[in-house]
């Protein structure tokens, strides 16, 4: 008898392994989804408008800024989105309060590093993941300051529990938080991704912030940030020269961004999430850059 259940145990085993082989095949035969293209913009005052502005541009996708988040905005915006089939990937929360972007005001007022706003940012968050529930957007993103070096610094450790306070607020409502790069070098934000702790926080890996902050070379942080990269902007920038403020960004294809190299990384990683072209000014030369963006970077994400 013994013999026999020994031959089962022994049969058992190398259908569950012909098996198991036979998936991974299969697996290895389904192409891969490509990434698809967006843009990132402003909803206010108008979402139809907004949203009518991605399609004509010809994108699938956005992130949005959100300033109003009441049930009218959260009705227009979802309605506007259904009408041109475009996909939000994520709602962008920033403020309230100062926000700004250089090397000394800005450990002093951006994201959730500043105590004296960083409750009331707290709570923005959550406001803005309570809309972006209503609205259908899966993902809430926003700065979370300059986090320091240092694990020890109190500072440190009040900004990750900032952070896991919006991401279990987040993760209640059925959301990922992404936090946005920039200010701290990618292995001090994936200490504190990983010190927060929760399965929903990861990275929106913004390539130009990390130049114009001086922190990586977007090429090789893709692979300290690896699963954590839920959203990408591409984005482009020169390195900063002067002590005081960022460096400057320019159109994609004329910073220090090696974008064919970038996603060549990305692809090699398997991250399948939309691409969102960033261009930080406004008007006609806004636009003229988007669609330059557009189509360099359909010429490398390929068929």
């Amino acid at each position: 008898m013994a013999s026999q259940m020994a031959i089962y145990n022994r049969r058992q085993l190398f259908q569950a392994a012909v098996a198991g082989a036979a998936l991974r095949a299969a697996a290895q035969t389904v192409p891969r989804g490509k990434m698809r293209l967006g843009v990132i913009l402003s909803i206010s005052p108008d979402p139809e408008a907004a949203i009518r502005r991605v399609h004509d541009l010809g994108f699938p996708t956005c992130q949005v800024s959100v300033r109003e988040t009441d049930d009218a905005t959260a009705a227009k915006l979802r309605g506007a989105l259904d009408k041109y089939h475009v996909e939000a990937t994520s709602a962008v929360s920033t403020g309230p309060g100062p926000e700004v972007y250089d090397f000394y005001q800005g450990p002093l007022t951006i994201g959730l590093v500043p105590r004296q706003y960083r409750q009331a940012r707290i709570a923005r968050m959550k406001e803005v993941s309570d809309f972006a529930g209503k609205a259908g957007i899966p993902a809430v993103q926003g700065h979370c300051g300059f986090i320091p070096e240092n694990p020890n610094d109190p500072l440190y450790t009040e900004a990750v529990e900032a952070i896991r306070a919006v991401a279990e607020y987040c993760q209640k409502n059925g959301q990922n938080f992404r936090c946005e790069t920039g200010q701290e070098t990618p292995i001090t934000l994936v200490r504190a991704i990983r010190d927060v702790g929760l399965d929903n926080t990861g990275v929106n890996f913004d390539a130009g912030n990390l130049i114009l902050y001086g922190k990586a070379n977007p090429v090789d942080a893709v692979e300290v940030f690896g699963p954590y990269i839920q959203g990408v902007h591409a984005k482009d920038g020169l390195y900063p020269t002067d002590p005081k403020k960022l460096g400057r960004e320019v159109p994609i294809g004329e910073g220090m961004v090696n974008f064919p190299a970038l996603i060549g990384k990305l692809k090699k990683i398997g991250y399948q999430n939309p691409l969102t072209i960033e261009r930080e000014i406004a008007g006609e030369k806004q636009t003229a850059d988007i669609l330059a963006a557009k189509a360099y970077l359909e010429k490398l994400i390929g068929p």
